[in-house]
């Protein structure tokens, strides 16, 4: 196979002083980026959500195999269907299967099995994991570093939609599987998390929690 590159140009050229600057006011931008679960029913222009989700398109993933799909819900019968299975999971993750040291883990934030957020919030983002592509012939291409590969587009969605003033939580009911069934994806597509965004209802209050800091999460040799 024929190797094809292309000149890299370079998209920004700073100073040390102006590297300094921005990466510093970048950390406080992102600082104020909360997980809200109460959200307004204020709507969210479909353009935005599509700007930031070609903005996680263009995460690094594994041979750039783009193992990701996104789905956007914005449907309330979809929503209402999706709550009802997520809360079944939740019911029974805190009825025993999260065992008590998660359960006590999770108590400092006032986490329940209710999860009304999926429904009030005006925008769920579904994202799924591709573990492989089938071409019109039915061959499947095996994807390498998938998992890996969300994960990073995720956190690149993640700050894109805290860029442009929304807010999200990161939903996990575990396990997933009713996602695939309500949302009629194809095999070989795994549910890698529900994103729920929108903006925060008023006076709305979060965990006052701390952030590890940069000694406790970094080393240097």
């Amino acid at each position: 196979m024929t190797k094809k590159f292309i000149p890299f140009s370079k998209p920004i050229d700073l100073t040390r002083s102006e590297m300094l600057r921005r990466s510093a006011e970048f950390y406080e931008f992102m600082k104020s980026r909360r997980t809200i679960r109460e959200f307004s029913n204020e709507e969210v222009s479909q353009e935005v959500i599509d700007n930031c989700l070609k903005t996680a398109g263009t995460a690094p993933s594994g041979a750039n195999q783009q193992p990701w799909y996104f789905v956007i819900i914005r449907d309330s019968s979809i929503k209402a269907q999706i709550r009802e299975a997520a809360e079944e999971e939740e019911r029974n993750f805190y009825a025993g299967r999260a065992g008590d040291s998660w359960l006590e883990a999770l108590e400092p934030l006032g986490t329940n099995a209710d999860k009304p957020f999926l429904e009030t919030a005006p925008v769920l983002i579904a994202i799924f994991e591709q573990k492989y592509a089938i071409d019109e012939q039915g061959n499947k291409t095996k994807h390498y570093y998938a998992k890996e590969s969300v994960g990073i587009a995720t956190g690149v969605l993640i700050t894109a939609l805290h860029n442009v003033g929304l807010v999200t939580i990161t939903h996990t009911p575990s396990p997933m599987n009713f996602l695939t069934k309500i949302l009629k994806r194809p095999e070989g597509e795994k549910p890698f998390l529900l994103l729920v965004v929108g903006h925060p209802a008023e006076d709305v209050e979060v965990p006052d929690i701390d952030k590890k800091s940069l000694k406790d999460i970094s080393s240097q040799f």
